[in-house]
């Protein structure tokens, strides 16, 4: 079984890159109020019917509120056969907090 790695959200440009699909897993709710750049929204709760959308062997990078549902996402991504799965902890609080420094 595959697995996947955490990663500190405030440092994620170094695990985004062009060819990165990049998921923001909260509710679209949550996401009118931001998100990160080139990230997409797909709700944890429709990952396992959209994984068509994603190409398993390219980097997968998660993220979410606090870092609690992209662990789940992730976890369901590596278990469903992704190579390179990393998510991004503390969440896009923890990023906010950060910019507000």
């Amino acid at each position: 079984m595959s697995s996947y790695r955490n990663h500190p959200i405030n440092d994620y440009a170094s695990v985004v890159d062009p060819d990165t699909q990049f998921i923001d897993v909260r509710q679209p709710t949550e996401v009118v109020d931001g998100s990160m750049p080139t990230a997409s929204n797909i709700p944890l709760d429709q990952l396992a019917d959209r994984l068509a959308e994603l190409d398993p062997t390219q980097r997968t990078v998660v993220l979410c509120r606090s870092g609690g549902r992209s662990a789940q996402a992730a976890h369901f991504l590596a278990g469903a056969g992704f190579v390179d799965v990393v998510n991004l902890t503390g969440g896009i609080l923890e990023f906010s907090e950060g910019a507000q420094r």
